[in-house]
């Protein structure tokens, strides 16, 4: 996708400092935004400033690393969702996902105004994205628990946009999104999604 993977130390030592800067990035970006201080960061990891920029030479490095690492924790999780009922899975990857857009929307403001949306690091999360959710969404349809109408591509804009109704609080975001939800669900014959008719 990126040349970020490519480039995660192999060291054991190494790769131990890399994984605590990059979840100590992660809280402090979530707390404080793309504007976080890195020797705070650094602090948080409990390495030094030099070992930070040892692995990341520019502030730009690390929101991408992060941004990279996050993207592909959904992704396994979708992975790991394989051996759940079809309806379950698809249902409880999406909340996943719900979780992501709604907690790193200010890392992703940060990127799309450094990078713009169709930099190499978007176009990559985007293409593993749509590819671990279709997998799900594929295995739901086959099993006639999802219409066959619908493509991820509207699950994920549906998804993105419960997540960013403006109103909501954050308790009702996850609701919004069970009750939408019901509305992949097959219709029966002769339903037309209006209910009963009331004369």
């Amino acid at each position: 996708m990126t040349d970020l993977t490519a480039n995660r130390p192999k060291r054991v030592d190494a790769r131990r400092n890399y994984d605590k800067l990059i979840a100590a990035a992660r809280e402090a970006f979530t707390e404080e935004g793309g504007s976080a201080s890195l020797e705070e960061i650094a602090r948080r990891a409990g390495v030094g400033i030099a070992t930070l920029y040892r692995n990341f030479p520019t502030r730009q490095d690390l929101l991408e690393a992060v941004y990279v690492e996050e993207v592909e924790a959904v992704c396994r999780t979708a992975e790991e969702l394989l051996g759940d009922p079809p309806w379950d899975a698809l249902v409880a990857w999406l909340h996943r996902f719900l979780d992501y857009v709604a907690t790193k929307q200010a890392l992703s403001q940060e990127l799309f105004s450094r990078l713009g949306r169709d930099s190499v690091v978007f176009t990559g999360c985007r293409t593993l994205f749509y590819a671990a959710g279709e997998k799900l969404l594929l295995r739901a349809q086959d099993a006639g628990v999802v219409r066959t109408d619908v493509g991820i591509d509207d699950v994920v804009m549906l998804v993105a946009g419960i997540s960013k109704v403006p109103s909501a609080s954050p308790e009702q975001i996850p609701r919004l999104l069970d009750i939408a939800l019901e509305g992949l669900r097959p219709r029966a014959a002769g339903d037309d999604g209006l209910g009963a008719a009331s004369g």
